[in-house]
């Protein structure tokens, strides 16, 4: 990894046009075995394929909530077995979900939103991973979400995660790709997918919090569909919504 760190200013302005491959490769180059990839178990897949090519032994790591579909979790061994990778799986605090199970039961976020849910069961571990890394990158697309995702940078300094002190560099290389684009890549290069894309479900996170959607809805309507849709969020990029606000 380069001793100095980048300026976060000139890097935008030299990848923001970029195809994904090069905005990747360059992330490899600046940080090497300190930049780690998100893997969310839906299309990430195409993140993660186009790494792998440029550098088979880089570094994933995926959240496993514990509320994940049965489908899901046979996707992740489908992508650790086709890339012959170690994927790195991160687990929420035990004594935190017992706790919030304890006195909320199982589904409070139906009744007082996903926020403290999600707190427990993604934030924090990702926090605890992200302290140790210097770079990370994400399958973030600004067609995910016009409500959230629609000015996502292909790189940007993660104020979230990150300080002035200690600055966190987050890439996310499929920012100007479009689902179709993404679809088109998977099927060309038949790469493994989520089963549960084939049943009407387009953006996939925790089963309680999933749903299919119908013909001509936005992927986003099929999570947390009881709330707002500018909240669309579950706070691994709670950027987003800081930066609109």
């Amino acid at each position: 990894m380069s001793q100095t760190l980048p300026d976060i200013d000139a890097l935008r302005a030299e990848l923001t046009d970029q195809a994904p491959q090069t905005i990747i490769k360059r992330a490899l180059e600046l940080f090497d075995d300190q930049l780690w990839l998100s893997f969310s178990g839906a299309e990430d897949v195409v993140l993660l394929d186009m790494a792998w090519k440029i550098n088979p032994k880089v570094k994933v790591f995926t959240l496993d909530t514990g509320r994940l579909h049965p489908e899901t979790y046979q996707f992740l061994e489908k992508v650790r077995e086709h890339y012959q990778i170690e994927l790195e799986v991160l687990y929420p605090e035990a004594a935190a979900v017992e706790a919030l199970v304890k006195q909320k039961g199982l589904f409070s976020f139906y009744k007082d939103g996903h926020q403290e849910c999600c707190g427990v069961r993604k934030i924090a571990p990702l926090k605890r991973k992200l302290s140790s890394v210097s770079a990370w990158a994400t399958g973030q697309r600004k067609d995910q979400s016009p409500g959230t995702r629609s000015q996502v940078a292909v790189v940007e300094l993660d104020g979230s995660f990150g300080s002035a002190e200690r600055p966190l560099y987050k890439f996310n290389p499929l920012a100007n790709m479009s689902s179709e684009e993404v679809w088109g890549y998977i099927r060309m290069l038949e790469l493994p997918y989520n089963s549960l894309h084939e049943r009407g479900f387009i953006s996939i996170g925790c089963e309680p919090c999933t749903r299919a959607v119908l013909p001509n809805q936005h992927e986003r309507e099929g999570r947390w569909w009881w709330e707002e849709a500018t909240h669309k969020e579950c706070g691994l990029h709670a950027g987003n919504i800081i930066s609109k606000a």
